[in-house]
């Protein structure tokens, strides 16, 4: 299929697919992240939101699939948790959509309402927009844990979760089912701007703008380019169709990022909508090829 046969097809596809994302209820999932207060791995608040989001997910009708693992971090061994969900299709292909659940250790009241929070709200908004849609790609769903660094960042500290199950992926020889995996961090910003990051399939992230400018999103999808190592990168080292979307201008000059200043009050039902339906109409196109 050609690019403009994608996005016409996109285009017939949007009432049905991407309208049924609501931002609103993704703002209240995010909210719902929020109220546990903060997230750090292996912390009992994050254990509070992990038992929501399976809860939530398996009222859904999704499938829950066990990813439990220890990771090695500059406090030593530390148990920590993916929360994989799944619905199945009929292709043989799977379309994966991720980001982190868990929240940077911080002095004071850090509570990641953007940087943990709305990937969490995003993807159970997910869940509930793709509950009763039929599929052709079976859909993943992946809450990682460990995204951010315990100590400071570097190749071993950061990406707990992602790195674990690339790995465990590559191992089990599913990464060559992943006809794509989408990324998103910190895209609940009510100032919405999301660069091309330099480290993504280039070929996916065409997909994604040019059908993100079809709905009418251009604003928020910006033709510069940034490098940000997120939980997309283990992936792409393993040669998967991988790309990651993130807003990394958080305030007047990135104020916000891992302060006490990321709070609810500085996101928006919007910002979340529109990623949400940009994916879903993205899913669509992905599926008619």
């Amino acid at each position: 299929m050609s690019r403009l046969q994608a996005l016409l097809a996109v285009a017939v596809a949007i009432p049905a697919a991407a309208q049924t994302f609501s931002g609103a209820q993704a703002l209240a999932y995010t909210k719902q992240a929020v109220s546990f207060g903060a997230r750090p791995p292996n912390s009992a608040a994050i254990r509070k939101l992990e038992a929501y989001i399976r809860a939530e997910t398996a009222k859904l009708g999704w499938q829950l699939v066990p990813n439990e693992f220890t990771a090695t971090t500059p406090l030593g061994q530390m148990k920590m948790s993916n929360i994989i969900a799944r619905r199945k299709g009929t292709s043989g292909k799977a379309v994966v959509f991720t980001g982190h659940y868990d929240t940077k250790i911080m002095p004071g009241a850090f509570v990641g309402a953007n940087d943990g929070g709305s990937s969490t709200g995003l993807l159970l908004e997910m869940a509930r927009a793709l509950s009763k849609r039929p599929l052709k790609h079976d859909v993943y769903l992946v809450w990682f844990d460990g995204e951010e660094a315990i100590g400071n960042w570097s190749a071993t500290d950061g990406l707990h979760g992602s790195r674990h199950l690339a790995e465990r992926w590559a191992k089990e020889g599913f990464l060559s089912r992943i006809a794509a995996l989408i990324n998103v961090d910190m895209i609940g910003d009510a100032d919405l701007g999301i660069l091309r990051e330099a480290g993504s399939a280039r070929t996916l992230q065409n997909l994604v703008w040019d059908t993100a400018h079809s709905l009418g999103y251009k604003q928020h999808f910006l033709p510069l380019t940034s490098y940000v190592e997120d939980d997309h990168a283990p992936f792409v080292r393993q040669g998967v169709n991988a790309i990651d979307l993130i807003d990394f201008d958080y305030g007047p000059n990135h104020a916000y990022w891992h302060t006490d200043k990321d709070t609810p009050d500085k996101l928006s039902a919007k910002s979340l909508e529109v990623v949400g339906r940009t994916l879903i109409a993205v899913l669509t196109v992905l599926e008619q090829r």
